[in-house]
Parts: structure tokens; C-alpha cells; sequence
């Protein structure tokens, strides 16, 4: 797959990972935060099952010699869903994007240059950092109220 379709991907990944907070936060308004992002890692898990059962490749049964670090994933993404429930209906959607691709953005900065978890990334330089400043000041605009 050619890095323009990967890229294509992931523009629609960043579109469906507008909507999530949203939905999750009106269900929260029916169920409570914490039981609305029980539901949505309960349904991801159903669907992954059927997936995994459908065209997994891997082997789950080699799960024990993972480090308990690589098990972390899904803790990281309960908090977070989480936190967006409770953020999105304070702050609004385009805020909370706002502040979160900041943050990816700054912290795959930082993680590509050190190397972090074994994958190369580009290293710092004047493009990269300018572009990361200016979107954090475009978080900053939209932020303001």
C-alpha cells in the first residue's frame, strides 16, 4: 500500500476519531461516563473478536512473553476515552481535537526523535518543530472562548 493511501486511512481514522467523543458523551447523558466508556471498549471487543476470529494472523497464545508495558494499551485508551467524555461537552469537539493532535503531534515529535519503543522516526529539525509550534498556536485559537 503506497504512504498516500496510508495517509488517506488515517485522514479518515482522525474523521471517525472526531465523532467517537460525541457518541460516547450522549450515551454518557443515558448511562453515566464511566459505564458510557465501559459500553464502547465492550463493543470494540466484541468487534475485534469477530475480526480476529476472521482474518487475525498473529497468535494470541503468544501474549505471555509480552512485557507488562505492551499491555498498557488499553488502559492508556480507557483513560483517555474517558477523559473525552468528560472533556467534549465542557470544552466542545473542536477544542478537544485540538488539544489532543497538539499532543500527538508534540509527543511523536519527542518519541521520534529519541527512538522510543524501537521505531525510527525522523529526527527534530526546524520544519518539524515549526509546523508542531504552529499547531499548537492553532490549538490555542480554537481553545479561546
Amino acid at each position: 500500500m503506497s504512504n498516500l493511501a496510508l495517509f488517506l486511512l488515517m485522514m479518515c481514522g482522525g474523521a471517525v476519531l472526531a465523532l467517537q467523543p460525541s457518541i460516547n458523551a450522549r450515551l454518557a447523558q443515558k448511562v453515566g461516563v464511566v459505564e458510557s466508556s465501559f459500553v464502547s471498549f465492550a463493543v470494540g471487543t466484541l468487534a475485534l473478536a469477530v475480526a480476529v476470529s476472521l482474518f487475525g494472523r498473529g497468535s494470541l497464545r503468544a501474549l505471555p512473553g509480552a512485557t507488562w508495558w505492551e499491555l498498557t494499551g488499553g488502559l492508556l485508551g480507557a483513560a483517555f476515552v474517558t477523559l473525552t467524555i468528560v472533556v467534549v461537552p465542557r470544552l466542545g469537539t473542536t477544542a478537544t481535537m485540538a488539544a489532543i493532535i497538539a499532543a500527538q503531534l508534540t509527543t511523536g515529535l519527542v518519541m521520534d526523535q529519541l527512538g522510543l519503543f524501537g521505531f525510527r522516526g525522523a529526527p527534530l529539525d526546524g520544519k518539524r518543530i515549526a509546523g508542531t509550534l504552529l499547531l499548537m498556536a492553532g490549538a490555542a485559537l480554537v481553545f479561546r472562548r
